[in-house]
């Protein structure tokens, strides 16, 4: 069952920018749900950021793979 959250919260979990995920979601790494401002993301689909437990400093998550391009038939 995918975890929806909003564009926002998704570049929280990852530690990237918001417009990464829209990219990212206009890719195809990563299924969009909805349109407009309902738009949602399933963060089952991507890599949490790592935080150091000592400095703080954040890691962001690794980006999800680019889809399998299929070669078009001539």
């Amino acid at each position: 069952m995918p975890a929806l959250v909003t564009a926002s919260d998704a570049a929280h979990y990852t530690g990237r920018p918001v417009g990464t995920i829209w990219r990212w979601a206009s890719e195809g790494r990563i299924t969009r749900y909805g349109t407009g401002r309902g738009t949602r993301y399933d963060v089952m689909e991507m890599t949490p950021r790592t935080v150091d437990e000592f400095t703080g400093d954040v890691t962001p998550g690794e980006p999800p793979p680019l889809p399998d391009a299929t070669p078009r038939a001539a």
